[in-house]
């Protein structure tokens, strides 16, 4: 299963960048994810560790990937696994006139896919990405307007 999501930001990479890097400010404009944070790291480089927590069904879900890849303000790769499922996540940023285009793809696999394609994870996680896209775009360019 692949969720794909893209939006473009009228910021500079820079800002975009220090919005979505700075992992312990996420709970301020994100409401996405709870509780996000390094667990192993300095920043985000390949071999840190970072967890939260996302609820795409009524209950909560502690994810904890760790990064494999790492080139700073214009890509992230990340990747774990839970309960039977394995998970890699690539944030793109592009820049473009004006700003920069964030795209987030992610790529689930695992035995228990098949079950959890019954109950709408698809469609749950798709909504999860496209609302943290939509508030990394309004906190971007809030921080570019002050």
């Amino acid at each position: 299963m692949i969720v794909r999501a893209a939006i473009d930001i009228d910021a500079p990479s820079e800002v975009v960048w220090r919005v979505f890097s700075r992992l312990e400010e996420w709970d301020i404009w994100n409401t996405a994810c709870d509780s996000c944070r390094l667990t192993a790291g300095e920043r985000l480089e390949p071999g840190a560790c970072l967890t939260f927590v996302v609820k795409p069904f009524v209950f909560p879900v502690r994810v904890a990937p760790r990064v494999v890849s790492c080139d700073p303000g214009r890509e992230v790769v990340w990747e774990g696994g839970r309960w039977g499922i394995h998970a890699v996540h690539r944030w793109r940023f592009s820049e473009r006139p004006g700003g920069v285009r964030l795209e987030s793809t992610e790529t689930f696999g695992g035995p228990l896919m098949q079950p959890a394609r019954l109950f709408g994870l698809q469609r749950r996680l798709h909504a999860l990405t496209e609302r943290m896209l939509l508030q990394i775009r309004s906190h971007s360019e809030a921080c570019t307007a002050q």
